[in-house]
């Protein structure tokens, strides 16, 4: 804030606020003072209505690393927690990443306060990097994987015999006594309840002693009471021992958290292959000479130098030399892409052929690759709106779980089987072991981290599942039509010549050469069309450019002008002869340049913004998908409709002369018709209406401000991105409903079914297990889901 005119527009703003029964604000002490009712409003309301006025609360952002959760309950009961200290305004814990996005209030705690909070809840959390580092977590996962390996050698080795006498048992097979015999059983069995079985224990009780309760009690209640029953029939009475059940069951759950930790390793490999893609180092030109210096170590503004074959190791500008640039892992474009002098090249991408030297333009992170990984890092830890629900259940699961195995012993004992305790603690230990909420749990995220992680190899940035999730519910696209589905700038479109001792060639040549010099960008146009159609120029001995008018320019024998109808007039030369074409060209929404030579009109060469490649294309995908598709544009009307010709899109959906302010009003007036509505754009004119629209689409080739605003960035550049990224949000969607029916189907048949007797507790075991792999199992099959594949 500047000035009190500062605090007063911000107390406007919130005293509108539904729910704000004051606002005041401090501008000497930069504070508010807000009174609300918590169940129409809420802190990170109050600070988005302050942010959207301007101006900026101080609100800072942390990711921990938390150890110790085994399943949603306990992401559930941290999240809880978090979300109760006083200063976090929002707290976010993801069970299948092992992380906590917190955001809180500096000025009221601070991060020790978080890890505090969550290492008294019985879990530990430390600051996790401030970027992905394979290394890092690749050697924590190996980590712990041997300590689960070493847990589950153990347990194998003294539950064979168990599962060898359990067999025999079942077929009727001979094998040696000493396996069915009671005190041998209990001494096997022992080490895997205590020893492999510790981790259930140590969980439960910090769990229990919290007040909440999670997996690890319903494996430690289930366990138990079959070894502690065993116990009692080994040396305090007689009857049937059930140590095969307790140390199976503590195997088989061992096995299926280590195959869930491998499966889960695979979930974050988009972000591995994106570091993968980051040159190790990057050589300086320093005094003359050339140096490797670590990439890290990059300061702008240095010279470097690629050679074939290399990594561009930052963001630059080329300063000298030629190549082709595969940016395939960055924007999915297969095609090699040419650059020269003054193109940009992205830190991260492969030099094909040609040798060059940048000026570093972005170094560290702020480099196009260090802020794609930020996004994915950053989706691929937050939630989709889906999860809530899961979320909600998990929080009643097992304390619903406890009750029904309690229900079914107390049914088992008392009316099924009376005084049968043996056969009512089998089935209590199967309805505790089948119901595992880690399915549950693991259902969203990993599909979540998968399909942000393959839009990113597809060049398609989504920035949270939130977005993920809300795309696939789109009914209307509004297309920018500048730069989006235009290229931005114009081409020549059309070559008239009016002189009969002239032709096209001649006539491009003498225009092309009067332009060289010129900084407009018809002039530029009429340039690069004469390149492209290999026409060598010459050097004028004169020029003059006319403000408004055009240019002037004596190239050898001829005097040139290149302008518009005033210069022409202006020069005394006849223009009835450009008059009927002019109207032509003009109906078609193209831009006239009249040529004139030696003081004669000598023809016409009309420019457009031309139609990008792909945008036809994109438009009818989107209409096939049943997707009402409007363009929006500041042009005149009969330049907006000759280009929505051309792409399919209804003149009724044409919206045209809209000012750059007007835009966002436009997306709230579609908004109030009850649409929901995705924005493209590429310019700064553009971010108010991405910022307003429910999904904003970025092209990636656009600005940095219009990027930031949006929700998904399209790294292509062409609007296929939009239908593609549709797509992955529809088979994302589809793929985390399988997962939810999955883990929900599962466990309202298995509970039952245990609770009936239909299962016994080794094999609700290895059910449980499989569950949570399958889930898991299931979501990396969107790794081979290609958005861009009915669009091809």
């Amino acid at each position: 804030m500047n000035c009190s005119a500062c605090a007063s527009k911000i107390e406007r703003q919130l005293q509108k606020m539904d729910g704000v029964t004051y606002a005041g604000i401090n501008f000497a002490a930069e504070k508010a003072a807000v009174q609300y009712d918590p169940d129409r409003t809420g802190i990170d309301k109050i600070i988005e209505a302050v942010n959207n006025s301007g101006y900026k609360v101080p609100v800072q952002r942390v990711n921990l690393k938390i150890s110790g959760m085994n399943c949603s309950a306990c992401a559930a009961r941290v999240e809880n927690i978090l979300s109760k200290l006083d200063g976090v305004l929002r707290a976010n814990v993801n069970f299948a990443m092992e992380q906590a996005r917190i955001e809180y209030n500096p000025l009221q705690l601070n991060l020790n306060d978080l890890t505090k909070a969550i290492a008294d809840a019985g879990y530990q959390a430390r600051e996790a990097e401030k970027s992905f580092d394979e290394d890092t977590e690749k050697i924590e996962r190996e980590k712990e994987n041997r300590k689960q390996r070493t847990f589950l050698t153990v347990s194998t080795i003294f539950s064979l015999p168990l599962l060898a006498f359990m067999f025999a048992e079942l077929f009727n097979l001979a094998v040696p006594s000493v396996l069915g015999n009671k005190i041998f059983q209990f001494a096997i069995a022992t080490p895997v309840q205590f020893i492999a079985g510790y981790r259930f224990y140590s969980g439960a009780f910090n769990s229990l002693r919290h007040g909440s309760a999670n997996m690890d009690v319903l494996v430690a209640l289930g366990t138990s009471a079959a070894y502690f029953y065993s116990v009692g029939a080994t040396f305090l009475f007689s009857g049937y021992v059930y140590y095969e059940t307790s140390a199976i069951i503590i195997t088989l759950i061992l096995l299926g958290r280590l195959l869930e930790s491998a499966a889960k390793g695979r979930t974050s490999e988009a972000i591995k292959k994106l570091m993968d893609l980051q040159a190790k180092t990057a050589r300086v030109i320093k005094d003359g000479k050339e140096v490797d210096i670590p990439a890290e170590e990059v300061q702008l503004d240095d010279l470097i130098i690629v050679r074939p074959g290399e990594s561009i190791p930052v963001d630059g500008v080329i300063k000298e030399g030629t190549s082709t640039v595969d940016e395939s892992m960055l924007t999915g474009e297969s095609m090699p892409v040419d650059k020269e002098e003054k193109d940009e090249v992205i830190g991260g991408t492969i030099n094909k052929h040609g040798t060059f030297k940048f000026t570093a333009a972005k170094v560290g992170s702020d480099t196009a690759l260090a802020n794609i990984i930020k996004i994915v890092e950053e989706a691929q830890g937050s939630k989709a709106p889906v999860q809530r629900m899961a979320d909600k259940i998990s929080a009643y699961f097992v304390p619903a779980v406890i009750a029904a195995a309690v229900l079914t012993f107390l049914t088992w004992y008392f009316a099924v089987d009376p005084g049968s305790t043996g056969r009512a603690l089998v089935n209590f230990t199967a309805v505790m072991v089948i119901a595992c909420p880690c399915a549950l749990g693991l259902a969203t995220p990993t599909s979540v981290m998968v399909g942000t992680g393959q839009g990113a190899r597809n060049g398609i940035l989504i920035k949270g599942g939130e977005y993920l999730e809300k795309t696939q519910s789109l009914d209307t696209i509004v297309l920018d039509k500048t730069g989006t589905i235009t290229r931005g700038k114009p081409s020549i479109t059309d070559i008239i010549v009016l002189d009969k001792n002239m032709d096209k060639k001649k006539l491009l040549h003498l225009a092309a050469s009067a332009e060289k010099n010129s900084e407009h960008p018809l002039g530029k146009a009429v340039v690069l069309s004469a390149a492209e159609k290999g026409i060598e120029l010459s050097t004028p001995q004169e020029f003059e450019a006319i403000p408004g008018q055009g240019i002037k320019a004596s190239i050898d024998k001829y005097k040139v002008l290149v302008g518009n109808y005033k210069l022409i007039s202006s020069s005394s030369i006849d223009t009835t002869v450009f008059q009927e074409e002019i109207n032509n060209l003009e109906k078609q929404g193209k831009t006239a340049m009249l040529a004139a030579v030696n003081n004669k009109p000598a023809g016409i060469i009309a420019a457009a913004d031309t139609v990008k490649e792909y945008s036809g294309q994109a438009v009818r995908a989107l209409q096939n998908m049943n997707i009402q598709v409007i363009m929006i544009t500041g042009d005149n009307r009969q330049t907006a409709d000759t280009i929505a010709l051309q792409v399919n899109i209804p003149g009724k959906n044409v919206l045209a002369e809209v000012l750059p302010g007007d835009k966002s009003n436009k997306i709230d007036k579609l908004k109030e018709e009850g649409r929901i509505v995705g924005m493209v754009g590429d310019g700064i004119n553009d971010a108010p209406a991405l910022a307003s629209a429910d999904i904003g689409f970025a092209i990636g080739t656009g600005t940095d401000i219009a990027m930031e605003t949006a929700d998904i960035t399209l790294m292509q550049g062409d609007l296929r991105g939009v239908p593609a990224s549709i797509n992955l949000s529809r088979g994302t969607m589809r793929n985390i409903k399988q997962n939810l029916f999955w883990a929900l189907g599962y466990n309202s048949l298995g509970i039952p079914a245990a609770a009936a007797g239909f299962l016994s507790p080794v094999i609700a075991g290895g059910a449980m297990a499989l569950s949570s792999v399958s889930v898991v199992t299931n979501a990396l099959r969107l790794k081979r889901f290609n958005p861009y594949q009915t669009l091809k």
